[in-house]
């Protein structure tokens, strides 16, 4: 097996059922690492199970604690992947508190937590690992009625960048992925309207959105042993976006 494959390494990927989280179950079991599925869907991580064999942890990220207890019991994990993600299109004028605070839980606050949980534990053992975290194109740029997606990111960014200081030192490398416009059922939600998409889809030099696999396939290799001096990168997976 190749050696930028993360295999043999176990894995915890959250936001697992749908979306780019399901699709880098997929990859990261392929490229034989030992994969636990986190989602706070119980019938979706009973077919990731069924289709990838993974194990499975049902939380809910917006209840922060109880998914960093229910991570803490499943330790230890050589990587993480912060996948899990929501978003809520509102005017920043109008955008209510209750929205900000349930997106910064999930998109920023939930990632913080769990590489402290995860982190903690593999500055204990003494052995080195990664973190990826899924961000967005949306974290440096201004995208009407995103406030607080936008925002979450761009916190999300910073704290992969402060991470990634703090952890070096300990062999432990952290990134972010930062896809544009992802085909999955969230961003097929914020981004039906062709008014609304076609702006953006022709400033992609390469012409289309994202497809979850190809946004796992960073992922995979972010985790591996190709990436081993990559780290504190916020990565742009846009096409050509951020050329303009």
């Amino acid at each position: 097996m190749s050696t930028h494959h993360p295999a043999g390494r176990r894995i915890l990927v959250t936001g697992a059922g749908k979306g780019i989280g399901r699709a880098t179950v997929e990859r990261l079991v392929a490229d034989g690492a030992e994969v636990v599925a986190l989602s706070r869907t119980a019938a979706d991580l009973r077919d990731l199970h069924e289709a990838f064999g993974c194990d499975t942890i049902e939380a809910d990220l917006a209840d922060l604690e109880a998914a960093a207890d229910a991570v803490a019991r499943a330790l230890p994990f050589d990587g993480l992947v912060n996948n899990a993600g929501i978003t809520a299109l509102e005017p920043a004028l109008s955008t209510g508190m209750d929205t900000m605070r349930r997106v910064m839980e999930v998109n920023t606050l939930g990632p913080l937590r769990l590489a402290q949980v995860i982190g903690n534990d593999l500055v204990r053992r003494g052995v080195g690992g990664a973190i990826v975290n899924i961000s967005s194109t949306a974290a440096d740029v201004g995208l009407a009625d995103h406030a607080a997606y936008c925002a979450s990111k761009a916190a999300l960014n910073a704290l992969t960048r402060v991470l990634a200081k703090e952890l070096g030192p300990h062999n432990i490398r952290v990134n972010s992925i930062n896809p544009t416009v992802t085909l999955t059922p969230m961003g097929q939600f914020a981004w039906s309207d062709p008014a609304k998409s076609a702006p953006v889809l022709a400033r992609i030099p390469l012409g289309r959105f994202l497809e979850p696999p190809e946004v796992a396939g960073v992922v995979s290799f972010l985790l591996g042993n190709d990436a081993a001096m990559i780290s504190g990168v916020c990565l742009a997976v846009d096409g050509g976006l951020g050329v303009d």
